[in-house]
C-alpha cells in the first residue's frame, strides 16, 4: 500500500481534497489492491478491463468513480515516474443518466423552517438550517463554522470552501435574526462552562458533527411533513434553485456555492426549465388533448 498511501497523501497534503473525499478514493483503491493480490503496480489494461467487469454489480456512478480514481492513480504514478504508462488511460467512463438535484418547495422550506421555539437545541436547530438555506453552505462548511467567521452587523460569513477557498457569502435578515438570537442567548446555556470556538455546538458541548446534523434535519423533516429524502445537500440545491427561479445571475449563484467551474453550477438551469416545462403541462388548458 505503498504507492496508495503516497497517492493518498498527495491529495491531502497537495490537492487539499476533504477528508470525505479522500475517503471514497481511498476505498475504492483498497478495492483494487485486494482484487490483484496487492500487485497493481505492474499491470495492463486488459487487466483493468477484467477488473472494471467484475464491478458490474455497482451502479453506473460508483463504476465511474472506480475508474476516475484509478485513472488519477496512475496518472500520479507516471508524475512520480514510479510507472512509464498509465494503464487507465484508455478505460472509457460508462455514460451516466443525468441526475437532476433534488430540492424543496418554498412552501416545503417555510414548512421546514417553522420550528417551535421552546429552548436552547430549538433556537440553536433554526439558526443552522436558517443559514444554511440563507447561504447554501456545505454541510462541512457549516459545521466548522467559528466565530470568526461570523459578522452579523454586515450580514457576512466567511468560508473556508474546498481547496482551502475562502469566499464572502451574504446571509439574509432572517438568518441574521436567528444567529443573533442563538449566540447572545443561548449558545451558553449549552456551552455552560466549556469553551469553543466553533459556532454551532452539539448536546455533548463540542462542534456539531455531520452525523449530528443528519439526524437534525430527519427529525425537522419528520415534525414538518416532509415526506422527501433531505439532506444538508437538498437545502444547498434548494438555494440555489430558488435563486435562480427568481432571477439571480448564474455567475453570481457560482460565487455563493463556491463552485471553480460554472458548468457545475449550469445544472440548475436544467432543473429550472424542467420545473417550468412540468407546471406548463400541469397547467395549461390545451397540454393534454388527445
Amino acid at each position: 500500500m505503498n504507492y496508495v498511501n503516497k497517492y493518498l497523501d498527495y491529495l491531502k497534503y497537495e490537492r487539499k481534497l476533504s477528508d470525505n473525499t479522500i475517503l471514497s478514493y481511498e476505498n475504492d483503491l483498497k478495492d483494487l489492491y485486494t482484487f490483484f493480490n496487492e500487485k497493481i503496480i505492474n499491470i495492463s489494461y486488459q487487466d483493468l478491463v477484467k477488473y472494471i467487469n467484475s464491478l458490474s454489480n455497482l451502479n453506473p456512478r460508483s463504476i465511474a468513480h472506480h475508474i476516475t480514481v484509478i485513472n488519477s492513480f496512475y496518472s500520479f504514478l507516471v508524475l512520480n515516474e514510479d510507472i512509464k504508462v498509465n494503464p487507465a488511460e484508455n478505460i472509457k467512463i460508462p455514460k451516466l443518466p443525468k441526475k437532476l438535484p433534488e430540492f424543496l418547495t418554498i412552501e416545503e422550506i417555510n414548512k421546514l423552517l417553522d420550528i417551535e421555539l421552546n429552548d436552547a437545541y430549538s433556537y440553536r436547530n433554526k439558526a443552522m438550517l436558517e443559514t444554511l438555506y440563507a447561504t447554501g453552505l456545505r454541510i462541512s462548511e457549516l459545521i466548522n463554522l467559528r466565530f470568526s467567521n461570523i459578522d452579523l452587523n454586515n450580514n457576512l460569513i466567511r468560508v473556508m470552501g474546498k481547496g482551502s477557498k475562502e469566499r464572502i457569502v451574504p446571509i439574509n435578515d432572517s438568518a441574521t435574526k436567528y444567529l443573533s438570537i442563538y449566540i447572545n442567548d443561548y449558545r451558553s446555556q449549552i456551552l455552560r462552562l466549556t469553551q469553543s470556538d466553533y459556532l454551532f455546538i452539539s448536546n455533548a458541548k463540542k462542534p456539531i458533527t455531520r452525523q449530528g446534523f443528519f439526524k437534525i434535519i430527519k427529525k425537522e423533516c419528520k415534525r414538518a411533513g416532509i415526506s422527501k429524502d433531505v439532506s444538508p445537500h437538498v437545502l444547498r440545491h434548494s438555494f440555489a434553485t430558488h435563486l435562480l427561479a427568481n432571477g439571480a445571475d448564474l455567475r453570481v449563484i457560482q460565487e455563493l456555492l463556491g463552485h471553480s467551474n460554472i458548468v457545475t453550477t449550469e445544472i440548475y438551469t436544467h432543473v429550472v426549465n424542467e420545473k417550468i416545462k412540468k407546471d406548463y403541462d400541469e397547467t395549461h388548458p390545451r397540454s393534454h388533448i388527445q
